[in-house]
């Protein structure tokens, strides 16, 4: 990467000082991590030293992001609208920086199945947090009582299911690529985990 890349140059700048500042450290405690002279680093951060891949690889590292993350660039997506299922009362979102994740918002009504044999297991983790309400999280022979803004995450391995418990609950799901596909699969109307 050179000066004359412009923007990028200046966005990769302007975040290796931002990442170094929120990690509190001075020039010379992410020098030492990186492995470069301070006077180094500092005229990377200001624009005055070239940018080159194998010093950004080592910054990258030393501020425990990836590379990637330091040269992304901003998308001009960044809102974005939700695919809705009404006849199972869910809504959608996939997450863009991982397409293999997704976001679903469901509002529930039912009890979680008194029957082990009607709870699910599959690849995959899912966290899910309450919006409004109690909700009762079933995995495996444990029950887990999950009330407003508390939050959960287990592998969808563990048979589970999800209800709501004295009224209505909503809650916020997010579904790696194999507990998404998971529940695809499922399409049986159940109260959805």
């Amino acid at each position: 990467m050179t000066q004359g890349d412009g923007e990028l140059d200046s966005l990769v700048r302007k975040r290796i000082r931002a990442l170094r500042v929120a990690q509190g450290w001075s020039l010379e405690e992410l020098a030492t991590r990186a492995n470069v002279s301070q006077s180094t680093l500092s005229r990377i951060e200001t624009g005055q030293r070239r940018l080159a891949l194998d010093q950004l690889v080592t910054l990258a590292r030393a501020l425990d992001t990836s590379l990637d993350q330091l040269v992304e660039t901003a998308s001009d997506d960044v809102v974005t609208s939700p695919m809705i299922d009404g006849a199972r009362g869910l809504m959608r979102w996939t997450v863009k920086g991982d397409p293999g994740m997704s976001v679903v918002r469901q509002r529930m009504t039912e009890p979680p199945p008194d029957n082990p044999a009607r709870m699910r297991a599959h690849p995959g983790r899912e966290w899910l947090v309450v919006l409004s309400g109690t909700a009762i999280l079933m995995l495996g022979h444990r029950r887990f009582r999950v009330e407003t803004n508390q939050a959960a995450e287990f592998p969808t391995m563990l048979p589970h299911a999800i209800g709501a418990e004295g009224g209505p609950c909503e809650i916020l799901g997010i579904f790696d690529r194999d507990a998404r596909r998971g529940h695809q699969r499922d399409r049986t109307g159940d109260a959805e985990a």
